[in-house]
């Protein structure tokens, strides 16, 4: 079974086991959370697609770490000023693991 599940604006394809980095969720370590906006699910044979979401649908997710991404870093150049801008950024995320997708 898999599911297509939405955080923080995006969308991820999970099943029971995947471990997945979504945007920083303010959840403790080592704590389970229920993610309810579940956009699909999928059974081999057969496919519920919601409208916007699947009603009664869930998936269970146990909180692993909180990191950060790799650096980004970009570079501005203007020319004829001489004016040259370097800069980056790291994105914090959450490691989740999938423990159960619930059809409901």
């Amino acid at each position: 079974m898999f599911a297509i599940i939405r955080s923080g604006g995006k969308q991820y394809r999970v099943r029971p086991g995947d471990k997945i980095a979504v945007e920083r969720l303010d959840e403790a370590e080592g704590t389970e959370l229920t993610l309810s906006d579940v956009l699909l699910l999928g059974d081999g044979d057969q496919t519920t697609v919601g409208a916007p979401l699947v009603a009664g649908a869930s998936v269970k997710a146990r909180v692993e770490a909180h990191d950060r991404a790799p650096k980004v870093t970009y570079f501005n150049f203007k020319n004829k000023t001489r004016n040259k801008t370097m800069r980056g950024h790291r994105q914090q995320r959450t490691q989740l693991v999938i423990t159960d997708i619930t059809a409901g």
